[in-house]
C-alpha cells in the first residue's frame, strides 16, 4: 500500500485546520523595572499574551467603515495584577509596582486600557543599574 496518498491528505487536512485555529496563549515573559531613586533594578517574571490571531484583509477597504477594518490580536481574556517592592529605594519614594499577570489569552480587538497596541514595542530588556530577581 502506498502511503503518499494518505501523507499528502494529512498535510492538506493539518494546514487546513493550522489557517483556521488561532495560536494564543500566556507566555512567560521578564519585566525590568527600576527608578532613579532606588540602589536596585527589578527583574520579574511574569506571564504575558503572544501568538497568533486569525485575519482576514478585505479587499474592499474604502467601501467598510472604519470599524469593521480592525484586525483582532492576541490579548488578556483573564489577568491578575501583583505588586512587588522594588528594593533599595529612598524613604520619601513609592517602592510599590504592580503589574498583570496573563491568566488566559482570546483574540480580539485591542484595548488600549491594559494593553500596548503598537507593533513592535519598545524594548526594555535590561537594567542599567543593579538587579535583583523576583520570582512569581
Amino acid at each position: 500500500m502506498n502511503p503518499a496518498p494518505f501523507t499528502s491528505l494529512f498535510l492538506v487536512f493539518a494546514l487546513t485546520l493550522g489557517q483556521s485555529m488561532s495560536l494564543c496563549v500566556p507566555v512567560e515573559y521578564i519585566i525590568h523595572v527600576e527608578k532613579r531613586e532606588c540602589a536596585f533594578c527589578l527583574a520579574i517574571n511574569t506571564t504575558i499574551c503572544e501568538g497568533y490571531c486569525m485575519t482576514r484583509d478585505s479587499n474592499g477597504k474604502k467601501l467598510l467603515p472604519q470599524s469593521a477594518l480592525s484586525q483582532e490580536v492576541c490579548t488578556y481574556k483573564d489577568m491578575v495584577y501583583k505588586t512587588v517592592m522594588i528594593p533599595g529605594c529612598q524613604h520619601h519614594v513609592v517602592s510599590y509596582y504592580s503589574y498583570p499577570v496573563a491568566v488566559s489569552c482570546k483574540c480580539g480587538k485591542c484595548n488600549t486600557d491594559y494593553s500596548d497596541c503598537v507593533h513592535e514595542a519598545s524594548s526594555t530588556d535590561y537594567c542599567t543599574i543593579p538587579q535583583k530577581l523576583h520570582n512569581l
